[in-house]
């Protein structure tokens, strides 16, 4: 998840991340990852392609809507 986070161009300590998943949930059912209100138009870019394109990025994406959706 470090990983993404700092591919996203975010704080990606342990702390940072927890903390923007703290801060972001939960994430409504109906609202795809990539069109979150909180990224911007390049991280929100970059989200799609993973999921579309079944990225490497596209597991831990996938975990990151998992843990927002909790």
């Amino acid at each position: 998840m470090q990983t993404l986070f700092l591919q996203l161009g975010l704080p990606n300590r342990p702390e940072d991340v927890q903390s923007f998943i703290q801060s972001h949930k939960p994430l409504a059912p109906d609202i795809p990852l990539p069109h979150a209100e909180f990224w911007s138009a390049s991280q929100a870019a970059f989200l799609r392609e993973a999921i579309e394109e079944d990225s490497d990025w596209c597991e831990i994406v996938d975990e990151l809507d998992s843990q927002l959706r909790r």
